[in-house]
């Protein structure tokens, strides 16, 4: 690979593919994954050319993650797998012993996942990480590895690579670690490489950066399976799009031609889901709940610097901005869990009203030795409901978020992501707010269950008259959800004012960058 720089931005063309007579660098046929009697994957086929980036798409539960760890040779030792065909690179993979995939992986097939914090080792510098595969794979010598691993780096557009060689993992941003794992995975020349949902919990100028560093690793000539629940990702990277559901392939296709118009109805429930509907102000003329003034806040440097706006009843504030923008350490101070170091927050009436936090990970919020119920009753119990009625309140409040009354007796980790936000919003509810602060509340979600919450957030505002101020990366979540937006970088507000005016006719340029990094679709 050449060094050059990502930026964002989609493909205007298609890109490289095989020559005539050049084999696929990936070739599975037929692959069935069988788990405890289930079949989890069922007769699923695809190719991947060099020069080609696949996508797998579908939500969780389709089974994308199971077939890419059986291309890897990863899969858990009680699952049964078969296949007519599964050629890494011309190697057979299909009954392939566990010292043949040691070698096998790194070299010729290497994977890029979720998540780069988990994936790297935090007591290990970057260096070393991305030279591990050069020792496992290579005969470098040491001095020739130290200048691969920086070269690495830099193919990857990593910023002062010298420097960024030295730090560990948690010195690093997201983003950048992400490239340091991409470094990593590309580091013994794999001819595959696979991605599997790389971007999910990137700001969106940083997903855009990454997404056009893999379309560029594709056009150098590596083939790559790229695993999505997000239909405007796979917009911006993916020749060919495969579509999962419940194990089996239920379409495929070009990109341009599936995502402009696709034949199965799941797969446009899908592409629907990804693009927003512009949100119809639930109240027009609504007084001020809350006045925020000058707020500054610091802990080792500044993260709010001079924070002004009114928050409005019944109405959604949306607050958007990158990583480290201040836009969770804004919603703690309106929470009371944070003091501001200067500047006031002046609520109308002189009190602070009820208000409730829904988390952006259910499943850790949630003890997870109780049951969904106990949750609910607890939160009951806080507000005064006396215990003969808690029960029956509890099913209501499950009801009232469209769960079935009987999840109660089920623990989070029985639920899915979906069911646990649900439930999550269903005991902030509990306490009776008058104010909701959603924290990322969709941003681990697939794409039609973010819909659905959405949708159902949407109601509660109108049944209940709730106030909502919801922090979010995504653009798209905003523009379907926010009356009045904050766009924040550094600790400040850039640029405030009705959601559909800042989204049609952004004035800051950092406010432009958001939306170009969005894409078409906000």
């Amino acid at each position: 690979m050449s060094a050059g720089s990502a930026g964002g931005g989609t493909r205007s063309k298609p890109q490289a593919v095989p020559g005539p007579g050049l084999p696929p660098a990936l070739r599975v046929e037929g692959l069935r994954i069988r788990i405890d009697g289930r079949a989890l994957v069922d007769d699923v086929s695809f190719t991947v050319a060099p020069g080609e980036c696949v996508a797998l798409v579908g939500e969780s539960g389709a089974g994308k993650s199971l077939t890419v760890r059986a291309l890897l040779g990863l899969l858990p030792e009680h699952a049964t797998v078969s296949a007519a065909m599964l050629e890494v690179d011309g190697v057979d993979a299909v009954a392939l012993p566990e010292r043949g995939w040691r070698t096998l992986r790194g070299a010729r097939i290497a994977l890029v996942s979720q998540d780069a914090l988990v994936s790297l080792d935090p007591l290990r510098r970057i260096g070393a990480e991305v030279a591990e595969p050069l020792e496992i794979h290579g005969s470098l010598p040491r001095a020739a590895r130290d200048a691969r691993v920086l070269e690495l780096l830099t193919d990857v557009a990593m910023p002062d690579p010298v420097r960024r060689a030295r730090q560990r993992p948690h010195e690093l941003s997201g983003g950048l670690r992400q490239r340091a794992l991409i470094a990593s995975a590309l580091a013994a020349g794999p001819v595959v490489l696979v991605a599997d949902e790389p971007t999910t919990a990137l700001d969106a100028t940083v997903q855009a950066r990454v997404l056009a560093l893999l379309r560029r690793i594709a056009d150098e000539g590596t083939a790559v399976v790229f695993v999505s629940h997000d239909m405007a990702a796979v917009r911006r990277v993916a020749d060919r799009v495969v579509v999962l559901r419940d194990g089996r392939v239920v379409e495929r296709g070009s990109a341009s031609e599936l995502l402009a118009a696709p034949k199965d109805a799941y797969t446009r429930e899908l592409v629907l889901a990804s693009t927003p509907t512009p949100r119809t102000p639930t109240v027009v003329d609504a007084p001020v709940l809350a006045t925020v003034t000058a707020v500054g806040k610091s802990f080792d440097r500044p993260v709010l610097r001079d924070v002004s706006f009114d928050l409005r009843r019944a109405r959604t504030l949306g607050v958007v901005g990158e990583s480290g923008s201040g836009k969770t350490t804004l919603a703690r101070v309106l929470l009371g869990v944070e003091r501001a170091d200067t500047g006031t927050v002046a609520w109308a009436g002189g009190g602070r009203p009820r208000i409730q936090l829904v988390h952006q990970n259910p499943l850790g919020a949630f003890d997870p030795r109780w049951t969904i119920g106990r949750s609910l009753r607890e939160a009951l119990a806080a507000g005064c409901v006396p215990r003969a009625q808690r029960a029956a309140r509890a099913a209501d409040l499950l009801r009232e978020v469209g769960l079935d009354a009987a999840l109660a007796a089920r623990r989070p980790a029985a639920l899915s992501g979906g069911q646990r936000q649900r439930a999550a919003i269903a005991r902030a509810l509990a306490a009776e707010p008058e104010v909701l602060v959603l924290d990322e509340p969709v941003s681990a979600l697939d794409v039609t269950v973010r819909t659905r919450i959405l949708a159902l957030l949407d109601r509660l505002q109108r049944d209940r008259g709730l106030t909502m101020l919801l922090v979010s990366h995504d653009l798209g979540v905003i523009a379907s959800v926010a009356d009045d937006l904050l766009v924040m970088q550094d600790g400040a507000i850039v640029e405030q004012g009705l959601a559909a005016q800042v989204l049609g006719a952004p004035q800051h340029p950092f406010t432009r960058e958001l939306l170009a990094a969005s894409g078409p679709s906000v």
